[in-house]
């Protein structure tokens, strides 16, 4: 906690001189982020902070737009305008870049080697970079890396940008595999182990290959055995319990556990599709406040009556898509209250009604049929996690590649594994908690056996369905990837469409980055969010996606 606090309390002082600079973002000559020249260590904790907002930034809105979690706002362009990117691109640029090329002065004109923190900050370049084209479809690098020759620079074409990324983490690599001393920096994800930070390098390098459909380069990687393959590899970023001078907490916990009850709203899709499977991640991921919600029916199966003060929806006839699709438009059974994908109705009185997030990941309360209302430090005061590259994914990503169905659906078994395996220890962060509420290891066993033959029974755009669903769910609180699965497959087609019958196109990338636009006459903002990555090769039809 002592090394959490220390870090956070450097950034906030960078980030406050961040948020009051106007000047082009790639400008690298003085960056007015470097506040700690001299010290590596914290120059190096401020690029694993930025690391971490980034990831996070991608998880965030890849999870709202592919329904993992609530979108609000019915009209996609007006939803992600330009402004969108900007904390993204700085953190990639005015922080990680700016402050990797001073650490790798200083290691260039001191006797002390500074290759651990080289590498580190290559890895959240590199993978910052990745992320930026996922999001965009394009970066800077060739030009932003001499802004003297170069005031505004251009962007390189995303595969440019990939190629970069890759060559990025091989540089890492090679520093790591030397095993350099720390010389004192704080590693707040692996405790300095070099070989832990070569399975990231290797795993970052799986996401490319997959996503890019690079099927040899992707297994020759899994040939190695040398990637994020277990649970206890996992990257995250581990929050703490502080309230206050600095706020260490999951910042969805810090939203939703305050003194006037919730104040986010959880995806009617995700809880729904977790409800009707049974699944057992579902009281780990979701705290019931109350035991019905109105407009459906309690956890006794009786019907709860509509309010139109605290639920409006649920007193309004649905859409005619919304029926044409049987899709369910407002109210969740047995208690789970959040809200549709595009939902834009205001705030109503309902913050200790709402469903919370729960203990995984965000540190909060285990869902134990108590219903009580959430508030400061209760269930695990906000000690969750930001899931960066999990081995339950990576499984997924095994599975999206496979030569075989019978492959595939092993893969997907290994993912959902160990989904619920890290999820469950969740569960002791809150030590208040009814534990005969868990699962046990049979119903969590049923539960698998009865998706795999599932799938396994299924044809077509079943099977896909399925399959989807299930690294979807395995992707709460870190969906960035659905997005990117979303664009290349268009599943799952059972996704909830929009609120609003005709909301724009689906985002294939989002706007460039405003304050970019603004200060760099090179740049011109575009129009629609229909541009596609290089990646991205499913066809721009009205058809897609299936769901809008």
């Amino acid at each position: 906690m002592k090394k959490i606090i220390k870090y956070i309390l450097v950034v906030f002082i960078s980030g406050s001189f961040l948020n009051s600079c106007d000047t082009t973002e790639l400008n690298l000559t003085e960056n007015p982020n470097i506040l700690t020249q001299g010290d590596p260590n914290l120059l190096l904790n401020t690029i694993q902070l930025g690391y971490r907002n980034n990831v996070s930034t991608f998880n965030a809105i890849g999870g709202a737009l592919t329904r993992i979690q609530f979108m609000g706002g019915r009209d996609y362009f007006n939803n992600y305008q330009g402004a969108t990117m900007n904390g993204i691109w700085s953190t990639t640029y005015s922080n990680i870049f700016a402050n990797l090329q001073e650490i790798e002065r200083i290691n260039a004109e001191t006797d002390i080697n500074y290759d651990f923190h080289v590498a580190l900050g290559k890895i959240a370049q590199a993978h910052s970079l990745v992320i930026l084209v996922d999001m965009i479809g394009n970066a800077a690098y060739t030009e932003a890396l001499n802004p003297v020759e170069f005031p505004a620079p251009k962007l390189d074409d995303g595969e440019t940008i990939y190629a970069v990324a890759l060559s990025l983490l091989d540089e890492a690599q090679a520093l790591l595999n030397t095993n350099p001393a720390t010389q004192g920096a704080t590693d707040f994800y692996y405790d300095g182990d070099s070989s832990q930070w070569i399975k990231v390098i290797n795993t970052i390098k799986l996401k490319a290959y997959k996503t890019t459909g690079n099927v040899s380069a992707f297994n020759s990687i899994i040939a190695g055995n040398n990637f994020i393959s277990s649970n206890e590899d996992d990257l995250q970023f581990t929050y703490g319990t502080n309230q206050l001078q600095p706020d260490t907490r999951h910042p969805d916990y810090a939203s939703d556990y305050t003194p006037s009850g919730a104040n986010l709203y959880r995806s009617n899709w995700t809880m729904e599709t977790m409800l009707l499977k049974d699944d057992p991640r579902i009281r780990y991921y979701f705290y019931r406040q109350v035991d019905g919600t109105p407009g459906a029916l309690d956890i006794n199966g009786d019907p709860v009556d509509p309010n139109e003060e605290t639920l409006a929806c649920s007193l309004v006839v649905p859409p005619q898509h919304y029926i044409d699709g049987g899709y369910t438009y407002c109210s969740v059974d047995n208690g789970y209250w959040g809200r549709s994908h595009g939902n834009d109705e205001g705030t109503p009185p309902d913050g200790f009604t709402r469903t919370a997030s729960g203990v995984y990941p965000a540190g909060g309360r285990f869902d134990d049929n108590s219903f009580g209302e959430v508030g400061l430090g209760v269930g695990g005061g906000g000690a969750g996690i930001e899931p960066m590259l999990l081995a339950s994914w990576v499984d997924f990503w095994r599975a999206e590649m496979a030569a075989t169905d019978a492959e595939r659906g092993t893969f997907m078994e290994a993912g959902m594994t160990k989904s619920i395996a890290k999820v469950q220890t969740f569960g002791a962060l809150d030590g208040t908690a009814d534990k005969s509420f868990e699962p046990t290891a049979d119903e969590v066993s049923d539960y698998i056996e009865g998706i795999v033959a599932e799938y396994n029974a299924a044809t077509g755009d079943d099977k896909e369905n399925v399959f989807a669903e299930q690294y979807w769910i395995a992707l709460y609180g870190g969906g960035g990837e659905s997005w990117n699965y979303y664009r290349k497959t268009g599943f799952p087609t059972t996704v909830l469409p929009n609120w609003e019958p005709d909301p724009g196109a689906f985002p294939r990338t989002l706007l460039l980055p405003q304050n970019e636009v603004v200060t760099n006459p090179n740049l011109t903002q575009r129009t629609s969010l229909t541009t596609q990555v290089f990646w991205d090769t499913n066809p721009a039809s009205p058809a897609f996606p299936p769901a809008n």
